[in-house]
């Protein structure tokens, strides 16, 4: 049995404001503090990554398109990921977690979480593995950590697991190899709950490989947004009230431009006019 531990986010400008949110594994306690802006309104906290296994997420509201993209043509892709391992399952598997993607609510859940040793500060969130175990394979999306899974493992999804094996198996022998995602539609761009023009958190969702760097325009030149561990591009000092110029690459050096995100976005998503390019 797995028990829960609470993330508490401390707000130093405003304690009333204490949110808790429910986290596995045993006995573990991770406290954000946020510290305050002299420009208005509050920064948001930085929460860090959820560990093994799940924190849930809220879909963001869809603002509509923005414009400008470029996708790039398609290249042949090189650098993929792949490993030999075991694999195990955990029946709380909802689709969140550690990379902070909010829980899936329709459609055969086929997710994994990554061994601590390849989840490299979150680098490999949202990318897709196809896995082949004793008795068939399946595609799985990498949502969350496992901290105590050896390099090389996976832990899955129940119904990813049966794609592979019965689940009475509990732990069986697999190989896998990274994969482009079978996405539809455009990049989208999630801003974090309490995002604002003096603390920007930008999500890259829907991206059919995985996501080398974001950057934005600032006076004209693009500057790389860092990276959290967990899976938020981060600008600490904010983009400013927007609209934003936005630059995605991912690892096969595919681009996508967006010259007018919508800015003042809090808890919400924007839509890219462009995907990333698919491998030839």
């Amino acid at each position: 049995m797995t028990l829960r531990a609470m993330v508490l986010h401390l707000h130093l400008c405003d304690p009333s404001s204490w949110q808790a949110r429910p986290m596995p594994r045993i006995g573990l306690l991770l406290v954000a503090i946020a510290g305050c802006t002299s420009s208005p309104p509050a920064m948001n906290q930085d929460s860090g990554p959820a560990t093994h296994h799940d924190a849930a997420a809220t879909p963001g509201l869809d603002t509509g398109p923005v414009v400008t993209p470029d996708s790039g043509a398609a290249t042949s892709c090189t650098g993929f990921l792949s490993a030999t391992g075991q694999a195990t399952y955990y029946d709380f598997a909802d689709g969140s977690g550690a990379c902070g993607f909010p829980a899936q609510t329709s459609g055969e859940l086929l997710v994994a979480a990554m061994n601590m040793p390849m989840f490299d500060g979150a680098n490999v969130c949202g990318m897709c593995a196809h896995v082949t175990g004793p008795m068939g394979e399946v595609t799985v999306r990498v949502v969350d950590l496992c901290p105590e899974c050896p390099s090389g493992n996976l832990d899955l999804s129940p119904a990813a697991f049966m794609h592979i094996s019965p689940l009475s198996a509990g732990r069986v022998p697999i190989t896998w190899q990274e994969v482009p995602c079978d996405v539809s539609g455009p990049l989208v761009y999630h801003f974090k709950d309490g995002s604002n023009a003096y603390w920007t958190a930008i999500q890259i969702r829907n991206h059919r490989h995985r996501i080398a760097s974001v950057e934005a325009q600032v006076g004209g030149t693009w500057t790389p947004i860092q990276r959290l561990d967990y899976n938020y591009f981060v600008d600490a000092t904010g983009l400013g009230p927007g609209p934003y110029a936005l630059r995605v690459t991912d690892i096969h050096g595919h681009v996508v431009e967006d010259m007018a995100v919508p800015g003042g976005l809090d808890n919400a998503d924007a839509s890219s006019a462009g995907q990333l390019a698919a491998c030839q």
